[in-house]
């Protein structure tokens, strides 16, 4: 036998090993992809990588090999990634609203694979995933400008899904009309009724007339069918692209601090692992027992074990005339043991309470 033969048989023997470690290392990668999607994790992680492959090549001094294996690591990550793509490929979105809704947006920017499904009103998408129906929902639960969404907050109370992240997403509305309109043929703007109080100012100095629409894609499809430059639609740039319509007039909200905060939705609730501190939040749901003070005592017992609010809203309880329910997003672990003390202290004031989520604000 030459030596060419035995090299071959070598490198033979060495790629069956390699080929061995190799579905291992994509049998991993898969059960990464599926723990990215059930935390609502995006599968690029830019900064991660460029650490990985730092880390491997800094102590090899041949300049020419180190280059093969940069180029060899990034290979193997992007099939890593496409390998994790296909485990959210198939998966279902539900989110209020047609194609172009800031919903849509915000659930293609979280789960950019998925496949995304409209439906007509926040409640309908929200038992999409009590159903089974679909994987996740993609809901607003806050504007930085007009505040709460009560209805989605009273899902939150109702129902039985976990919020697992929030998304912000900036929101510039724009002035969208058919060919031919301009400002001053437009008589009547139609948009949902947050778009519409988000642009108050521009709209009331212009002294237009309003129509409120369930959301501002599905305004957007109004003003394409009707035709006429006297009517137009706020919404986004992108719903512009979308449906073919001109932008009259960009970032026509009062406040250029625009932020709506979109929740996810899922039948797990994922809980962070009892050491981890940074950027951990949690939402909590409860109603107080009708005695004296037992409102002050529960926020006493939050603030007794360190929880800082970022908010505190009541909304009232259906059927239950001047009684309410409390929604309380905190910052810090509720995993912890101090989290874990503060929800048995809780259970003697509250009538009900409920654990509805927990999110990191630095994924």
């Amino acid at each position: 036998m030459n030596n060419l033969d035995e090299e071959r048989i070598l490198i033979n023997s060495i790629d069956d090993e390699m080929l061995m470690l190799f579905i291992k290392r994509m049998e991993v990668a898969k059960r990464i992809g599926q723990y990215k999607f059930e935390n609502n994790l995006p599968i690029l992680d830019k900064k991660r990588e460029e650490e990985i492959i730092a880390s491997r090549v800094k102590d090899i001094e041949d300049e020419e090999m180190k280059e093969y294996i940069i180029q060899f690591l990034k290979e193997l990550m992007n099939i890593s990634k496409r390998v994790q793509e296909n485990v959210i490929v198939g998966k279902k979105v539900a989110y209020c609203g047609v194609e172009g809704a800031f919903a849509q947006i915000a659930s293609k920017r979280v789960f950019d694979k998925a496949e995304l499904i409209g439906y007509p009103d926040f409640s309908s998408a929200y038992q999409a995933v009590e159903n089974g129906e679909c994987d996740r929902a993609c809901l607003p639960i806050e504007n930085s400008n007009v505040g709460d969404v009560g209805s989605v907050m009273d899902l939150v109370f109702q129902g039985s899904l976990y919020i697992n992240k929030i998304y912000e997403l900036e929101i510039d509305q724009c002035l969208l009309g058919v060919k031919g309109t301009t400002i001053d043929s437009i008589k009547t703007i139609i948009s949902h009724p947050q778009a519409l109080s988000q642009c108050k100012k521009f709209i009331d100095s212009h002294s237009y007339n309003t129509m409120e629409y369930g959301n501002t894609a599905l305004a957007a499809k109004e003003v394409v069918k009707l035709n006429d430059p006297s009517i137009a639609v706020i919404a986004s740039a992108e719903t512009a692209t979308l449906y073919g319509l001109d932008i009259i007039k960009e970032k026509v909200n009062t406040s250029r601090d625009n932020t709506t905060r979109f929740a996810m939705f899922s039948n797990k609730i994922t809980l962070p692992n009892k050491e981890s501190k940074v950027g951990e939040n949690f939402i909590i749901v409860f109603t107080c027992k009708n005695e004296a003070g037992s409102l002050a005592k529960t926020l006493n017992i939050i603030g007794a074990h360190s929880f800082n609010m970022r908010n505190l809203r009541s909304r009232p309880l259906k059927g239950l005339m001047w009684n309410y329910y409390f929604f309380v997003e905190l910052e810090g672990n509720v995993n912890s043991q101090d989290g874990q003390d503060m929800m048995q202290e809780l259970k003697p004031f509250c009538d009900l309470l409920r654990l509805v989520g927990t999110y990191n604000s630095n994924k």
